[in-house]
């Protein structure tokens, strides 16, 4: 069986490093790495990842949301979210773009291994063309 691939888009060379060490130790592969949103579009094009951990907050003139939406419509690769942000405009914005989830800095492997499994998951069983999941409109959000 494959192991899933996964693009890491991280600013912090420290972060990605040990990102890239605990994608591995959790039977990942690590496909690819960057610090710019304009790039990881241009990898995600090329390395076609089953997965992207975004930082929002990155190098360049593009930060990790306007990125994550690109990647999402033209290639439907799904993007979980890393952030050290809470604010109300990062997440709301963030939401629009329908990430399959969010991982707060700092956070655990065992975080990590969670949300990656499930943002595969969720990716495997969606049905193709199918909308992003949303939540309610009367329910509080859950991030």
């Amino acid at each position: 069986m494959n192991k899933p691939r996964i693009l890491i888009v991280e600013d912090e060379v420290v972060v990605a490093m040990d990102l890239r060490q605990q994608v591995l130790a959790l039977g990942y592969e690590p496909v690819g790495e960057t610090r710019m949103g304009e790039e990881a579009i241009l990898l995600a094009g090329q390395l076609q990842p089953d997965l992207v951990l975004m930082d929002i907050n990155l190098a360049g003139e593009m930060d990790g949301i306007a990125a994550a939406e690109v990647i999402r419509s033209r290639f439907s690769i799904p993007v979980v979210f890393l952030t050290a942000s809470t604010t109300d405009s990062f997440v709301s914005r963030a939401k629009l773009v329908a990430p399959l989830g969010f991982i707060y800095k700092p956070f655990q492997e065992r975080e990590l291994s969670l949300v990656i499994e499930l943002a595969l998951s969720k990716h495997r069983t969606a049905p193709a063309g199918a909308a992003p999941l949303t939540e309610p409109k009367n329910r509080a959000p859950l991030c």
